[in-house]
């Protein structure tokens, strides 16, 4: 299958390069985590696929357009929420033109599939930080991008609207056949729902692949610097990740 999103001997970084030149093809149908530490440049490479950031070298090639959510974002309005999420239609409606009945009937279906009908008319600004998230996912999924990119969605979130967010990803993929890519600090969130995981190593490096291969006990500890260990649950089909801290008293 063609890729959708595909990155050919990629360099980026803010002038100074972060990584040995990325190579990666993702296709419908996929999901890739992106895990690294803090400041590692997870944030950075969306941008560079966006073209928010120029490349260093190299090139990214998008096919079927980009969905993109954002950690944050701040409108210079006071806008609405069904406002908010009808800006991801806009290349889907023509200049000066006024929404059409499709539009307004995708946005209320996203929102329904992020159970915040009830926040439509309420000011963005008004939100709380994981209520914010939601509506930014909304806002992507009725661009009706090939590829939707996520970074941190789950950052904000309780448990339950955690839980809410991974299986619409997973449904994204497999329903829909879309491409998704998403960061996370939370290795289990790959292993849940990532067919590949993109790992950024320390002195620019980096590891990529099938989900199963990458996030492995060993590449943790030298992606975050102290001991992981996968923990495989009885009754639980997902094995979980749990952190070795060493706190002195």
């Amino acid at each position: 299958m063609t890729a959708s999103l595909s990155l050919n001997a990629l360099v980026y970084g803010h002038q100074q390069p972060l990584f040995s030149p990325m190579t990666l093809d993702c296709r419908p149908g996929e999901i890739w985590a992106v895990l690294g530490a803090n400041g590692r440049g997870k944030s950075t490479l969306l941008d560079t696929v966006t073209g928010v950031l120029r490349a260093i070298s190299g090139s990214v090639h998008v096919r079927g357009g980009a969905g993109i959510v954002p950690q944050s974002f701040r409108p210079a309005f006071a806008w609405r929420v069904r406002d908010v999420v009808l800006m991801g239609r806009a290349r889907h409606i023509a200049l000066f033109a006024q929404p059409k009945q499709e539009d307004e009937q995708q946005v209320m279906q996203a929102q329904a599939q992020l159970n915040i009908v009830h926040l439509a008319d309420t000011l963005f600004h008004a939100l709380s930080g994981g209520q914010q998230q939601l509506v930014m996912i909304a806002r992507a999924l009725v661009s009706a991008s090939q590829n939707i990119l996520l970074d941190e969605p789950c950052s904000a979130l309780d448990l339950a609207n955690q839980q809410t967010v991974l299986q619409l990803i997973s449904n994204l993929a497999h329903g829909q056949s879309r491409t998704v890519v998403f960061t996370t600090h939370d290795p289990t969130h790959a292993l849940q729902i990532a067919s590949h995981t993109l790992l950024l190593l320390p002195n620019g490096e980096w590891l990529a692949g099938a989900t199963s291969d990458v996030v492995q006990e060993a590449n943790l500890q030298r992606a975050y610097g102290l001991p992981v260990r996968k923990i495989q649950l009885t009754d639980y089909a997902c094995p979980v990740l749990a952190p070795l801290f060493s706190i002195h008293r």
